[in-house]
């Protein structure tokens, strides 16, 4: 199992880029950032700096859309870094949340999602593109690698990851929905003549280690209220008790009244009151050493090849020392 660390880039943007070497040093191998122009500072910059002062980190969004840059712009930008640095990045992207909304936008639709995949990924790796119906190439690529790793959570979206993303990434981890979603990736990849295997799975949540549990959920609440944001389109899309997205992701959103953005992905966020400590123990990895463990075990089992450390807390530094002397080495 490899690990990723998923931090904002809140300024100063040092401080992520000393976080990410810190991360390298104890084991981790991808370094992760959110990708909302408003509300962060712009992670493309930050990432050639972190590339800089790392030796193997592989960097990319957790997760860019198709609209707020287009993309041969993604694709260009992807390519420019992977020729300064050795093909060390990697696509994450979705149909957008935060970034779109933020916007005044809705987010993509999968139609766009689908077709973008192709553009951004073939064009990143030198190849022609149809771009709105003039075909486009990047002439100046010479050997670039861009895997595209999708995040999902419906029955489309999951069917589109397991029909066209190198990689699946899920936001929660939650093992049963783990499961149903892994299994429903690599149905529709099988389907599509994939090899199932191929896909890379990954889980992304917060981790918090330590033995004050009522403290770890605090500092990870807001978790849930961000799922939740892309559970309430699920269920506004297919309708409560559908049959069409389980139960246990759907039913924990009864009280939510809203969502401020102007919190999005930060402890304490006051959006995320409706959000019960079952639900953030289910989604989270919270507690001692050994819980982390016996969780990334069990999601290891269900296949996932990656698990990414949401670091959105207040022990940023101790969690990451404490992935890499104690659960890394063990789980590597």
């Amino acid at each position: 199992m490899d690990f990723g660390l998923v931090l904002q880039t809140d300024p100063p943007a040092t401080a992520v880029v000393d976080l990410m070497r810190r991360a390298e040093r104890s084991g981790f191998r991808y370094g992760w950032t959110f990708d909302s122009a408003v509300l962060w500072q712009e992670p493309f910059v930050i990432y050639s700096r972190i590339l800089e002062h790392t030796e193997r980190l592989i960097v990319g969004p957790m997760v860019t859309n198709p609209t707020t840059r287009t993309p041969e712009v993604t694709a260009s930008t992807f390519a420019t870094l992977n020729d300064m640095y050795g093909n060390r990045t990697v696509c994450g992207i979705g149909r957008g949340d935060s970034a779109m909304r933020v916007a005044g936008r809705k987010p993509n639709t999968l139609a766009t999602l689908r077709e973008s995949i192709h553009v951004i990924r073939d064009l990143a790796e030198g190849r022609e593109a149809d771009v709105g119906g003039t075909t486009l190439r990047l002439p100046w690529v010479r050997d670039g690698k861009l895997p595209v790793w999708m995040g999902a959570y419906g029955p489309k979206a999951l069917a589109l990851a397991g029909q066209e993303a190198d990689g699946f990434i899920l936001q929660l981890a939650d093992p049963t929905l783990t499961a149903w979603m892994v299994q429903a990736v690599r149905t529709a990849a099988a389907e599509a003549g994939r090899d199932p295997a191929s896909v890379t799975i990954c889980v992304a949540a917060p981790a918090y280690v330590g033995d004050d549990l009522a403290h770890a959920r605090e500092q990870c609440r807001w978790f849930g209220g961000m799922v939740g944001n892309h559970v309430a389109d699920l269920v506004a899309r297919y309708g409560e008790g559908s049959g069409m997205v389980p139960e246990a992701l759907t039913a924990y959103i009864k009280q939510r009244e809203g969502y401020d953005y102007s919190h999005h992905g930060r402890a304490g966020n006051p959006s995320t009151d409706f959000v019960p400590d079952e639900i953030v123990d289910r989604f989270c990895l919270l507690g001692p050493v050994a819980a982390h463990r016996e969780r990334l075990e069990e999601l290891r089992a269900l296949g996932v090849d990656q698990f990414a450390v949401y670091a959105m807390h207040d022990a940023k530094e101790a969690t990451i020392d404490a992935y890499g002397s104690a659960i890394i080495p063990v789980l590597t």
